[in-house]
């Protein structure tokens, strides 16, 4: 494989992160609510939200965020045998990735259905394969490692997970140390939020009210007064 310079490498990874970063403003998958925080499933209140779902109704903006991928797998040098999406955002992105690398794609369901098969990986065998995982979306980690697990419990070798946003939690990391994952993100809403300022998005007042909440997700909402 041909070998990238660092510098090389780092400036073509930057300039992903921004033409993601850039796509998701455009297509409006990303949303500010400062005054009216959402609750992920972890708990965590948030004044902003990530919809990757909009991708494939935008395919001039989803193409960057599968050659995002294909640019990543080859300047990390990642090896796979097969690629598994998590259910449900990552089916499509994983999909038409595994269709681009020409390699075999399955899905991990987020739990085991009470009708059909009961598995939690449809699409094909994983014993003894090594799969890239593909998540949409990293907030704790907790949906992508508890893939990791299912996918490690059936004998395949889990050794990377690529996403297209990372919140960049510190739940997250640790989850993914732990579990010896390396995460390869396109994208972090560090650099969304960077790009929203530029575009025109948002005013200085609600990114420094996202700043906060990047900083400290656990205790914005008592900061802030949504503590509920």
């Amino acid at each position: 494989m041909e070998m990238i310079p660092p510098q090389e490498e780092e400036n073509t990874l930057e300039q992903t992160q921004k033409k993601v970063a850039r796509a998701l403003l455009e297509i409006g998958a990303v949303g500010f609510r400062p005054e009216d925080p959402i609750q992920f499933k972890s708990g965590i209140w948030s004044p902003v939200y990530v919809d990757n779902r909009l991708f494939t109704s935008n395919p001039n903006e989803w193409k960057d965020v599968i050659e995002g991928f294909q640019n990543l797998i080859k300047e990390k040098a990642l090896s796979f045998d097969m690629i598994a999406g998590i259910e449900s955002a990552g089916i499509s992105h994983s999909a038409v990735l595994g269709y681009q690398e020409k390699k075999p794609m399955v899905y991990v369901k987020k739990e085991v259905k009470e009708h059909g098969t009961r598995k939690r990986i449809e699409g094909g065998k994983v014993e003894g394969k090594k799969v890239l995982l593909l998540e949409d979306l990293v907030s704790t980690g907790g949906s992508s490692i508890s893939g990791v697990n299912v996918l490690r419990e059936e004998g395949a070798q889990v050794d990377d997970c690529v996403v297209i946003v990372s919140y960049g939690m510190k739940k997250a990391t640790e989850k993914f140390d732990k579990e010896k994952v390396n995460l390869h993100t396109l994208t972090s809403f560090p650099v969304i939020l960077e790009e929203a300022v530029s575009m025109g998005k948002i005013s200085d007042e609600v990114s420094e009210t996202v700043k906060d909440w990047l900083a400290d997700p656990d205790g914005w909402a008592g900061r802030h007064g949504f503590d509920k």
